[in-house]
């Protein structure tokens, strides 16, 4: 299960640079990860330099486009009432063209063309640079879908149109696809095997990104720790690679190495890990860079030895542990985030147990908990009872989230005191008299403006907390700008 972009960016409509050659208007809205929203901006790049400028206005569209996401049934059902929500519109604007993009297209297929009479065109993951012919084929009256999954479709020669951006911060993508088949997930059902992206495209992205003057980039995918770049080709292609292939090949912690490097005053983030993949020598690479963030997201989805074998997650609680041990033991200061899963299939109240007991082990800074809920299509879906009582589910959640609180705040008051440094990303929601940013543990940090501005690096001093926020008073700036 991938990072969740923030709840209120969720649905948001997204705006790229006007440009007057352009006449048609494009509205698009993402939901669900981050990778989505990667892609959405990958789309309006595409379409971009098809005759479309954006728009916030649903009502003036031309063309209307929903990044979808499938990894929750509530996600699913979002995207259907805004499927309502176009239907409305569309009986007032005929010439309006729906189309699905994303996970929930893949999952679907041409189930949207039958079930939702309002789409026009279905679009997978993998199929984003046949959007123009797509758009032909509606014009002309018919119904189009491409699905197709790649083996290749990495994106790396589309520069993506950063939607919405502050300007600061910025998501770089760099695989696509996943190959650990964990039961509970439809990942590699809707986006792919895995494959990685050119490492040089990726260094290409992040020097446009640093002249655009961008401070922060998140190096992003379902599993960034298995990236592996032999020259092209799935993953589990690599065993049949040549020798100087295998030879030449570049890794995570070597690409991470190449970026920290490379842009010493730009921040960098990445996510998501998977246990089994992150290697102690990726821990060497965050600990030796100042300006690689402190920040590990390391999903975990069970305590519970048993369950963890259910849902095929190919490591062991203990494992896990170990991990963690190692984590605090070569990076002292980095804040670690979860994703937890309540009520999977056959769960006793003692796998319960120790997932609670897991969390008391390692006390996360923060995490991202759901009850279950079956995916069709995933083999927990096909072979697996959905036997927990929803009541369990909410409870035991609960009792998850309570805990992981408890930790938030034990994690937060470590802070107190400490000068951390932030990178100014916006105006605090709360006071327009403060500057509101991250560390590099990927806390929210709240501080007066005084004379600083948007996009500086400042060492802050904390002063106090909530659970989630530290609050404090600007020192002076860091040396990263």
């Amino acid at each position: 299960m991938e990072k969740i972009i923030d709840e209120s960016k969720q649905g948001e409509s997204l705006v790229l640079e006007y440009k007057t050659e352009n006449t048609k208007k494009l509205f698009i809205e993402s939901y669900g990860c981050a990778m989505n929203f990667s892609d959405s901006e990958i789309v309006a790049s595409i379409l971009s330099r098809n005759g479309y400028n954006t728009t916030t206005i649903l009502e003036e569209a031309d063309l209307v486009l929903v990044n979808t996401c499938s990894i929750r049934d509530k996600a699913e059902q979002t995207i259907r009432k805004r499927l309502e929500k176009y239907n409305a519109v569309k009986r007032f604007n005929p010439k309006m063209k729906v189309g699905v993009l994303g996970c929930m297209a893949e999952r679907l297929k041409d189930k949207f063309l039958e079930e939702e009479k309002i789409v026009d065109l279905v679009v997978g993951p993998d199929a984003y640079k046949d959007l123009p012919n797509l758009l032909n084929e509606v014009e002309e009256g018919r119904d189009a879908i491409n699905v197709i999954l790649s083996k290749e479709e990495t994106y790396g020669d589309i520069s993506p149109v950063r939607l919405m951006s502050n300007g600061i911060t910025a998501l770089v993508s760099i695989t696509r696809g996943c190959d650990n088949m964990c039961t509970f997930c439809v990942v590699p059902f809707t986006r792919g095997r895995e494959r990685s992206r050119d490492p040089q495209s990726i260094m290409e992205e992040i020097q446009d990104l640093w002249n655009k003057g961008f401070k922060e980039i998140t190096l992003l995918g379902q599993n960034v720790d298995s990236y592996l770049w032999y020259g092209g080709g799935l993953k589990k292609d690599f065993e049949n690679a040549s020798e100087i292939q295998k030879a030449t090949a570049i890794d995570f912690d070597q690409l991470l190495e190449m970026v920290a490097v490379g842009f010493p005053k730009m921040r960098i983030r990445f996510s998501t890990s998977n246990p089994q993949d992150m290697h102690e020598s990726v821990l060497h690479v965050i600990a030796k860079h100042n300006n690689i963030c402190k920040h590990i997201h390391l999903p975990v989805q069970s305590g519970s030895n048993r369950i963890l074998k259910e849902m095929n997650r190919l490591h062991t609680r203990e494992e896990y542990m170990t991990l963690i041990d190692k984590i605090r033991a070569i990076i002292p200061n980095a804040s670690i985030s979860q994703d937890m899963i309540a009520g999977f299939p056959t769960e006793t109240e003692e796998d319960h147990q120790d997932t609670l007991s897991l969390m008391n082990y390692v006390k996360y800074n923060f995490g991202y908990m759901y009850s279950y809920s079956e995916r069709p299509g995933t083999l927990a879906g096909r072979k697996m009872k959905d036997d927990v009582l929803e009541e369990t589910k909410a409870r035991r959640l609960q009792e998850i989230v309570d805990l992981q609180q408890k930790h938030a705040w034990f994690r937060s008051e470590e802070f107190i005191g400490q000068t951390v440094e932030v990178l100014v990303e916006k105006v605090s929601k709360k006071s327009a008299e403060e500057f509101s940013g991250r560390n590099s543990q990927s806390i929210t940090v709240v501080f007066p403006k005084e004379n600083y501005k948007i996009g500086d690096f400042i060492n802050v001093k904390i002063i106090s907390c909530t659970s989630g926020t530290l609050k404090g008073v600007a020192v002076d700036l860091s040396e990263m700008n």
